[in-house]
């Protein structure tokens, strides 16, 4: 089976157990997104959306949080990992924000602010603005290489990769759906790929055994 007869077929499998898809963190507008995937690198969506509430009810626009002290934010996120240096990034994009006249979908702009990466624009431009992108973060480099969708060595190339094998109208939902299902079905260790709904046929049986085992 080629790479395009496995997107096909995976593809029908996502969309059979996910045919919503909503975004897992907790968000009401561009703005509050845009924290939320700033506030989740190297920390799970759970301890984001449990932090946000209180944060967004100080500080959900950026004049607000531009208001703040960077202290002050980072008193509130502060069992966020790597929260020094998001507070930082915080204050300082909502300063920005309020010079820029305020989010805007384009690509260059967003990559442009404080801690936001082409992963973090990806998402918000996907899950906001409803415009085309395919953000890979490392569960789905990790998923597109156990199931011989990607060889790719980074994010960068693992996103180049899946967006020539799927259409540019499924990237926004797709890249989700893979997300919910390694949660779900396809954890990173002790997992037992010949179960698995996709490890099972897609990935190589002498990648089952090593996995399987460890």
């Amino acid at each position: 089976m080629n790479r395009a007869q496995k997107a096909l077929k995976i593809g029908n499998i996502l969309d059979t157990l996910y045919p919503e898809t909503p975004v897992p963190l907790n968000h009401k507008d561009a703005y509050t997104l845009l924290v939320a995937v700033m506030l989740s690198a190297q920390t799970t969506d759970k301890k984001v959306n449990e932090v946000t509430p209180f944060l967004f009810s100080k500080a959900d626009n950026p004049f607000k949080m531009a208001s703040l002290s960077v202290d002050e934010i980072k008193e509130i996120i502060h069992d966020i990992g790597l929260a020094p240096t998001k507070a930082r990034n915080l204050k300082k994009m909502a300063e920005i924000l309020l010079k820029s006249g305020g989010l805007k979908p384009d690509w260059e702009f967003l990559e442009s602010l404080p801690g936001v990466g082409h992963k973090t624009a990806s998402v918000v431009m996907a899950q906001h603005y409803n415009i085309p992108a395919f953000p890979v973060d490392t569960h789905i480099h990790r998923l597109a290489s156990r199931w011989g969708l990607s060889r790719a060595k980074n994010v960068n190339q693992t996103e180049m990769n899946l967006k020539q094998i799927w259409p540019k109208e499924v990237w926004n939902k797709r890249h989700l759906q893979i997300i919910f299902f390694g949660r779900e079905y396809c954890p990173a260790r002790n997992h037992d790929l010949s179960q698995c709904k996709i490890c099972s046929w897609a990935s190589t049986k002498k990648r089952i055994k090593l996995e399987a085992t460890k």
